[in-house]
């Protein structure tokens, strides 16, 4: 995810992407996102179990900015908003 400018980066995992990016945009959690104003979901990705899921956020997490850039280009390189489409 991230701001309307494309500026600030958010990766995390849920077991329902609709609702968890629906309270991003409410600003329903506090932290990191709603201080940074996070609320553009750009990328995802969906694995049929937790344990892979989590491994793959650990993975995105540990990657450079560029890494993290590079894979929203390739999936969405407009950087439009992709939580009408979920």
């Amino acid at each position: 995810m991230t701001n309307q400018y494309n500026k600030v980066l958010y990766t995390g995992f849920t077991n329902d992407l609709q609702r968890r990016v629906s309270e991003h945009k409410s600003k329903l959690i506090e932290g990191f996102t709603k201080k940074y104003s996070v609320t553009k979901l750009v990328y995802y990705e969906i694995y049929e179990d937790s344990y892979t899921a989590i491994s793959r956020e650990k993975q995105i997490k540990a990657g450079s900015r560029q890494k993290k850039i590079d894979l929203v280009n390739q999936m969405n390189h407009e950087w439009k908003d992709l939580y009408d489409e979920l």
